[in-house]
């Protein structure tokens, strides 16, 4: 019989945790998690306070080291922590600084007009979680130094091997002190941080991620102006950058936010990089202490600085950065609200304005635009700089700050109408095309939802609306069916009898197709080439194509095998890159590999005759040497395709359309980035770059390889 609980309820039964024990007890409430995601969030901490000296203007240089013996080291030359008494409590500011919960210059005590660490929680969190803290201050002329075990203070007795958090701990038991252990000149500031994550607290699991960090760094770097953050690893860990020694990277930027978005861009610029810049004011009531210590109500005046950079490129993605005082906000909050409710009114209106000229009239003049359309192809940096943020956890993910909606949207109303009304040239030529490509954003959407229903497989709708000239498939399994995209009718009849009709569809295309790298959208959509293939494949295009309702399961590229068709195949997978990247992402495209030769060859020695494919001269010449030497005679001439048509049934079943025999090429795209580099010199509006490349590679062209 199962015993009864004890269902008494008293005050001895309740648990009160003071000081650093709630945050060793209850980690997660702190840092969010104890995997790497949490002891990465301790280190951003410490380097946040470094940061936030920057920003106050003291101190250009910031180092952070991960040790070999898995401790991590920050390093700033700004003004140090305080190191005089805090009379109240009777400690240095340095043991205030890491073991006294919201504790810090950052109260409104006027030390710092804005910065990241605003909660005081930061610095005496890492200490609480770590096994071990070192802190080193320079400042009048001295070198101060207290060492923490767990939050507790007191001094190690190190090995002449170094610091460990091994060695014997003596804890101060009357009375802290601050150790003074050296000299420095007195105009020497600074502060050094090392400690050791406890693994009492974290799994062994949990690392320092390197590219985090570089990350991390680099971002700093880019919001703080001047500010230079070197990163350096020492741990030698297997599969990171420092595998095979010591590594470090410094970086450093001028341009702040502007640079951030030309390094964030993923695509060719339709715009400059516009700064829209300003401030506002507002007024909040906070709790202040007062003269006696306690807290009292008090209303005050905010200022906010707003600093937003923004372009748009060509494509369809859209990257948003934003920060409140260099701390990132991932998810947001009322001042990425502020920016994108002015930056959709402000477009919108503009547009409206242009209506005309923008051939916004009839069916299209009703529809809205919407904040997809505007932000299509946008790269932004959304920076704010306050006192006293409201952040929505220790995380710091959300600005609560309600009136920095109002502002930043004041700042982007004005200025970005400055852009888009401008009298120049060449802002005028900017602020158009934008609208232009807003509009066509807008259609391509609209065209989308008229196409979602006939764009479904085997129904009568679609059927009568699908081009003519496809030859469909009878299978309704998207998984096994296959797309053939032919270049030229003559193909296309023998391509048919060589098919299994089953689950192979083809769509033939005249020639050379719409380059969509210099096309713009409203271009692409009505060349028919293009628009026949998105309609075929039926999942839409740009950010409404959806991979789940793709027709086909492959994509194939069936062109010649010669200039002509390597240029139609690139301009091909150009739209299919631009346009309908996740199924190229996916592996879902292919690449036909017709051969160049038929080499047929004589029986011998009551061997039967036969012939082989080659797919290049060198392998040509490779067959006939064989040949040669088994003596085995060969007919003459050689039969050399010049073209898909010129194959029959059965050749090109056996070479390019049975799966069971033929040969293809999956067309992946390990790094997205380089594969835009790569479509943008071979297609894009930008002549110089690619007249350097074909100058570069000219001297290791055979001329034989040449269809002239």
């Amino acid at each position: 019989m199962a015993r009864a609980q004890d269902t008494s309820y008293t005050a001895r039964h309740l648990s009160v945790l003071e000081g650093l024990d709630a945050v060793r007890k209850r980690p997660g409430m702190y840092i969010g998690s104890t995997d790497s995601r949490g002891l990465m969030h301790c280190l951003w901490e410490i380097i946040d306070n470094a940061v936030d000296e920057a920003l106050g203007g003291h101190g250009d240089r910031i180092e952070v080291v991960l040790h070999a013996d898995s401790s991590v080291e920050v390093i700033d030359h700004a003004r140090g922590i305080p190191v005089d008494t805090v009379e109240r409590l009777g400690l240095s500011g340095v043991e205030v600084v890491f073991t006294k919960l919201h504790a810090g210059g950052k109260f409104g005590g006027g030390s710092y007009a804005s910065s990241g660490g605003l909660h005081g929680v930061g610095a005496s969190v890492v200490n609480a979680l770590s096994s071990r803290l070192d802190v080193e201050v320079d400042r009048d002329g001295r070198t101060h130094r207290m060492t923490f075990r767990r939050g507790e203070p007191g001094r190690f007795s190190d090995p002449a091997s170094g610091p460990t958090p091994d060695a014997p701990f003596s804890p101060f038991e009357e009375s802290s002190r601050l150790d003074v252990v050296g000299k420095v000149p007195r105009t020497r500031t600074g502060t050094r941080i090392r400690y050791w994550a406890d693994r009492q607290i974290f799994p062994a699991s949990a690392t320092f991620s390197y590219e985090d960090l570089v990350h991390r760094a680099r971002q700093t770097a880019f919001l703080v102006p001047g500010l230079a953050i070197e990163v350096r690893d020492e741990r030698g860990l297997p599969d990171t950058p420092g595998a095979e020694g010591p590594v470090s990277e410094v970086f450093q930027f001028d341009g702040g936010t502007a640079d951030f978005v030309e390094f964030l861009r993923p695509d060719a610029a339709v715009t400059d990089t516009w700064l829209l810049r300003g401030s506002g004011t507002f007024t909040e009531t906070v709790q202040q202490m007062d003269e006696s210590g306690h807290l009292a109500p008090a209303e005050v005046e905010r200022t906010c600085e707003v600093d937003i950079a923004l372009g748009w490129g060509r494509g369809y993605e859209t990257t948003v950065r934003s920060f409140v005082n260099i701390i990132a906000t991932p998810k947001g909050g009322t001042h990425l609200t502020g920016f994108e409710q002015a930056l959709v009114r402000t477009v919108r209106k503009q547009i409206e304005a242009n209506a005309r000229r923008l051939k916004l009239t009839g069916k299209n003049g009703k529809e809205k635009i919407e904040k997809d359309d505007v932000t299509a192809g946008m790269t932004a940096v959304v920076t704010v700089r306050l006192p006293e943020p409201q952040f929505e956890g220790q995380t710091k993910e959300v600005l609560g700050t309600a009136a920095v909606r109002s502002v930043v949207a004041k700042v982007v109303d004005s200025a970005l109408a400055e852009h888009l009304t401008s009298s120049s040239r060449h802002g005028k030529a900017q602020a158009t095309t934008l609208l232009e490509k807003v509009v066509d954003e807008m259609r391509a959407r609209v065209s989308a939802r008229t196409q979602k229903e006939i764009s479904r497989r085997k129904n009568a709708l679609e059927t009568s609306s699908l081009p003519e000239k496809l030859a469909d498939c009878r299978t309704n399994d998207t998984e096994r069916s296959e797309l053939f995209i032919v270049e030229g009718d003559s193909a296309l009849g023998t391509a048919k009898a060589a098919r299994d009709a089953d689950f192979q569809a083809l769509l033939p295309i005249r020639g050379k197709i719409l380059n969509v790298q210099k096309a713009s959208l409203a271009d692409m959509l009505a060349n028919v080439e293009c628009a026949n293939i998105i309609q075929v494949i039926g999942a839409g295009s740009g950010r409404t194509f959806d991979l789940q309702a793709a027709r086909y399961g492959r994509v194939v590229l069936m062109t010649d095998a010669d200039v002509d068709g390597a240029h139609i195949r690139t301009l091909l997978l150009t739209l299919f890159f631009r346009y309908m990247r996740p199924l190229v992402e996916a592996g879902r495209v292919y690449a036909a590999v017709p051969p160049l030769h038929r080499l047929e060859y004589a029986g011998s020695g009551g061997k039967k005759g036969g012939y082989v494919y080659t797919y290049s001269d060198a392998e040509l010449a490779k067959q006939i040497a064989a040949l040669e030497r088994r003596g085995r005679r060969y007919k003459e001439p050689i039969q050399r395709y010049k073209g898909l048509g010129e194959m029959d049934a059965d050749q090109l079943a056996d070479t390019t359309m049975d799966p069971a025999v033929r040969t293809v090429r999956r067309v992946t795209m390990a790094d997205a980035a380089r594969a835009e580099q790569i479509f943008e010199l071979l297609m894009g509006n930008d002549v110089a770059p690619r007249k350097e490349f074909i100058i570069a590679g000219a001297g290791s062209l055979d001329r034989a390889r040449i269809d002239a």
